[in-house]
């Protein structure tokens, strides 16, 4: 094998079978066998078609070093972590996230819940390698592979014990689980905390997961919150990725509620209700410019991270923080879970928009309409046949020009994708147009450079 699949901002990723092979994850099981060195290991997947093949043969690599194998089946991101940390073990799920279902991949939980640490990833890619050219790990012992069927019944307990039976009681609330790992296990939550659930998008057949569908893809749930066609009336949607550790809302309305106005509204609700610790939150560099000066009016400090959830769990503990996350959805709130859990925010979400009707009859539009102005950004993706390793330094020249003219109104940045050969261009300006005409000047000469 060629080419050898590495660790990005979240597991390894890429096309199911012709990339990410059986052939390389039952050798990456031998890996993670072998450097996290624990008796057990978990391991579930979403129900893309490829999924049952991947899990055959990472189970077969991690038993063949030793290690009881525990099947959970399909179940979202959330439910190893939580399985991981209760029971302080490492976790694996099957997955590609919000990617289609033609693409696969890997994400890894140390004992505990956590995500991988860089140290850690780079001695199982090591360890790959070294099995990918004949150099097998010797044992003399054989695990086991067993199936466990009470992962689903632990993950919806605990979220129900975590909140409250009735906590939601009131609330009608759309969920589309993107035909993923959600499906099924969203509404049953939401209806045993007391809500009116309405679910949609949560038939899996392996092949229509994120399929214009979910938090990628949100329109279809914006038209039904809207009345399109349906005339019913929703306090809130929640859309999930193919996974469940992701998380866009839909208002009443219909109209999108992206990943920063979400943490913020929490940020405020935690410091209304004094849990917000060290006065922080914690964001990655794709964090809308808007969010930054909501914070600052407010008087909450914000900390900013490389791209990765895992990143910004990393800067949550360093800094004694409980909330942070991602513009795309991924929102962690660490005294709560050790990851990202789009089903646990949206059940914080929803507890705040039933406060706010009891208390003055506000609407969740009003609420994230209030919260911060967004300023326009455009993104742009160029693909390139290698990844640069650094391609802010490669254009820091001509970012700073681009700086200079927007100054305090507007930003750029500039990176490579962690999961795809792509380099990402953003631009966040007063308006649309000044955004796209310097997204276009700069993707033009990434294409000139780096393509």
């Amino acid at each position: 094998m060629s080419f050898i699949p590495s660790f990005g901002t979240d597991g390894v990723r890429g096309v199911a079978i012709s990339e990410i092979t059986p052939e390389y994850v039952l050798a990456l099981g031998r890996a993670v066998g072998t450097v996290l060195g624990s008796p057990r290991l978990l391991i579930a997947r979403d129900p893309r078609v490829s999924g049952p093949i991947l899990e055959a043969a990472f189970s077969a690599g991690v038993a063949a070093v030793g290690v009881r194998v525990e099947q959970l089946g399909v179940v979202p991101t959330p439910t190893v972590a939580l399985i991981a940390r209760l029971e302080n073990v490492p976790g694996v799920m099957i997955t590609a996230s919000h990617n289609k279902f033609s693409d696969n991949g890997v994400k890894v939980f140390a004992a505990g819940g956590r995500k991988l640490t860089d140290t850690d990833q780079e001695l199982i890619e090591s360890e790959v390698h070294k099995i990918m050219s004949g150099v097998t790990p010797s044992t003399s012992d054989v695990g086991v592979i067993i199936r466990r069927s009470d992962a689903v019944t632990l993950y919806v307990d605990h979220l129900v014990e975590l909140f409250g039976e009735g906590s939601l009681a009131g609330l009608r609330i759309v969920v589309d689980s993107a035909n993923g790992a959600m499906s099924q296990v969203a509404q049953l939550v939401l209806q045993r905390l007391g809500a009116d659930v309405i679910s949609m998008n949560d038939a899996p057949n392996g092949r229509n997961i994120n399929d214009a569908c979910g938090a990628t893809s949100p329109q279809t749930l914006c038209d039904f919150v809207s009345g399109t066609g349906t005339g019913v009336s929703v306090d809130i949607g929640f859309a999930y990725d193919g996974d469940g550790d992701r998380l866009i809302a839909v208002d009443e309305n219909g109209h999108v509620v992206d990943g920063d106005r979400l943490i913020a509204l929490s940020v405020l609700d935690r410091r209304e209700h004094n849990t917000l610790a060290n006065n922080t939150v914690v964001v990655t560099v794709m964090s809308n410019l808007g969010f930054h000066q909501a914070m600052k009016q407010v008087g909450v400090n914000v900390v900013t991270t490389t791209v990765g959830d895992r990143y910004v769990l990393d800067a949550m503990e360093d800094g004694g923080f409980v909330i942070g996350g991602e513009q795309s959805g991924h929102i962690i709130h660490r005294d709560l879970a050790t990851t990202g859990d789009g089903l646990l925010a949206s059940i914080v979400l929803a507890q705040l928009v039933r406060r706010r009707q009891e208390k003055d009859g506000s609407k969740f539009s009003q609420l994230a309409g209030s919260i911060m102005q967004t300023f326009p950004q455009v993104l742009k993706n160029v693909k390139v046949a290698v990844r640069p390793t650094d391609v802010a330094k490669l254009l820091a020249t001509e970012m700073a020009a681009e700086e200079a003219i927007l100054g305090d109104n507007g930003r750029v940045l500039v990176r490579a994708s962690g999961t795809e050969p792509l380099i990402r261009v953003m631009v966040e300006a007063p308006t649309a147009q000044l955004a796209d005409e310097a997204a276009n000047r700069l993707v033009a000469i990434a294409v000139n450079k780096c393509v």
